[in-house]
This record gives structure tokens, C-alpha cells and sequence, in this order.
């Protein structure tokens, strides 16, 4: 078995693979056809085995080729990632987290302090956006992401739960708490419709005379907001409203609550998942989620 000499096969290997052409692998790496074709052909006979089939018009990957190509693409992008992480000089010491925009202003960014006062070595940059995220591709370390989850799936952090909540001034002088029975005479806030809450109301046995729907929110976060403001009571989900409830600017609606199937997930860079700064994120993120589902089982 003789030793590989020169990384320069694999790359010129790497890039006529993800393309599919010598061509349009040579117009990415600057060079010519040929010369990406001679570099391919030096590394098969390195090896001891062809990558591609060459037919008249076009190249295939044959079955070891396809097998050194997602070998190859993983570890020319862990090196990529590597060396722009050491010309920003802070693959260490900066944790960048993406997250969406009412999580990030809901949960995690008044919550931070906790975590900076563990590690507080850390520089700390969170993106707030609710576009999908590539991990692959982005310098992103881990992202917070909300959606469908499953119960066992290691990247759940937690799976949410619908509770209704209002501002302590709706309470009416003397009044000490609203139930469920004052409902009829609130305005209910309203996540684009009203079926989550006729759920929690025929869950709960409480189904019974008129409901004012009459606001109506796309955005959770919104939704929040708009409790706090006193502008009725809204169905939410727990994670959104924790920190509220936790302050006192929200309070719980002592019911069962409605489940949910969207949570929370944790996501990491598959090229940085093993870095300390990642590790002491994610069990700082387990924890926090445990202390916030222990909350919820109490009510």
C-alpha cells in the first residue's frame, strides 16, 4: 500500500465529485481540465483503485470513489472551518449561538448572565433569526431551534406546553387570581386562531357560554408582549412566558395544560461539537430546561 504523497489529488478529487465535471471542477480551483483530470488520475493510481467513470461526455463516481468523496468533502470541511476559525483568532473564546428572534428576546438573552457568570472567559454572540440555519456552511457553533420535536430524540430540549396567562392588572380590586371561570369575561389573546384554546377549555371541563377572540397574534413572542401589556389573557407557549412568570409581570391560570407538539432543539456544528465551549453550552442548556420543566410541573 504505498503512502499518499500530496494533498493537491484530493482536493482536485474532492471538487470533480461534488461538481460531477473535470470542467466546472477546474473553473472552481483555477486551473484547466486536464490538469484536474492528471491530478485525479496520479491519486487512482496512488491508491490502487479508479474514482470515476470517465464516459465520453461525463464522469461518474464509482462505488469506493463515492465512498472517498463524503470522507474527503468531511474532512476538507473540518480544515476549512479550522483555519477560518484560527484566522479570526477566536475558535476558542467566542461562542456564537443562533437562535430565533422570541426565544432570543424571551428566554435566552435575559438569562445569559447566568451562564456568563460560569464561564465568563467566553465572548458571546447570539444571532437572533428565524431562517433555517446551516450549520455546515456558517460559522455558527450551535443554534436553539424551535419546531416539531420527538421524545428521545437527543437534541430535544424540551417539548412545550400551552398555559394561559394575564397581567396582575386585569385582577379587579380585591380580586387575588383569575380561573378559569372568568374567561368568559376576558378578551383572549389568539396565536393566528382560537382552536388551541377550545382545546385547553374542553380539556380542563370548561367549555361553557361566550369567548371574545378578538385579538388575534403571528408571532409568539408578540403574543407575549401583549399579555404583559394587559390586553387580555393569552394561551402561550410555557418556555416563551417563563421568564415573565418567573418575574411577576405574567401570572399562570392554575389548569392542566394544553400539550404541544413544537419545543426546542439543540443543534450543534458537526465540526465543533466536540469543543469544551459547545459541551459547557449544551449541559448549561440541559440544566436550564430542567429547572424550567420541573416550574411547569408544579403548576
Amino acid at each position: 500500500m504505498k503512502p499518499l504523497r500530496s494533498l493537491s489529488g484530493l482536493i482536485d478529487f474532492e471538487c470533480a465529485a461534488r461538481w460531477g465535471s473535470f470542467k466546472l471542477a477546474a473553473r472552481e480551483l483555477h486551473k484547466t481540465p486536464a490538469a484536474v483530470s492528471l491530478q485525479v488520475k496520479q491519486l487512482e493510481e496512488n491508491i490502487g483503485f479508479p474514482l470515476f467513470v470517465r464516459h465520453p461526455r461525463h464522469i461518474a463516481l464509482t462505488e469506493k470513489g463515492q465512498e472517498l468523496a463524503v470522507a474527503t468533502g468531511r474532512m476538507l470541511g473540518d480544515l476549512r472551518a479550522k483555519v477560518a476559525a484560527l484566522q479570526r483568532g477566536d475558535e476558542e473564546s467566542v461562542l456564537r449561538i443562533s437562535t430565533t428572534h422570541s426565544f432570543a428576546i424571551k428566554w435566552l438573552v435575559p438569562r445569559m448572565h447566568r451562564f456568563t457568570k460560569l464561564y465568563p472567559e467566553l465572548d458571546i454572540r447570539i444571532d437572533s433569526n428565524d431562517a433555517p440555519v446551516d450549520l455546515q456552511a456558517d460559522s455558527t457553533d450551535v443554534a436553539v431551534r424551535y419546531g416539531p420535536v420527538r421524545e428521545g430524540d437527543p437534541a430535544t430540549l424540551f417539548r412545550e406546553r400551552l398555559v394561559p396567562v394575564y397581567s396582575p392588572e386585569l385582577l379587579a380590586p380585591g380580586q387575588a387570581d383569575l380561573t378559569l371561570a372568568d374567561l368568559p369575561h376576558c378578551r383572549l389573546l389568539v396565536e393566528t386562531s382560537p382552536e388551541a384554546w377550545l382545546q385547553l377549555l374542553n380539556e380542563n371541563k370548561a367549555l361553557k357560554g361566550k369567548y371574545d377572540f378578538s385579538r388575534g397574534y403571528s408571532h409568539w413572542g408578540v403574543l407575549v408582549q401583549a399579555a404583559v401589556a394587559g390586553q387580555g389573557v393569552a394561551l402561550v407557549p410555557y418556555g416563551i412566558a417563563f421568564q415573565d412568570i418567573a418575574s411577576g409581570a405574567l401570572r399562570q391560570i392554575p389548569c392542566r395544560s394544553a400539550p404541544f407538539g413544537n419545543g426546542y432543539k439543540f443543534l450543534v456544528n458537526p465540526h465543533k461539537e466536540h469543543m469544551l465551549k459547545v459541551r459547557r453550552f449544551r449541559e448549561w442548556m440541559v440544566g436550564e430546561m430542567a429547572e424550567m420543566r420541573a416550574s411547569l410541573e408544579k403548576v
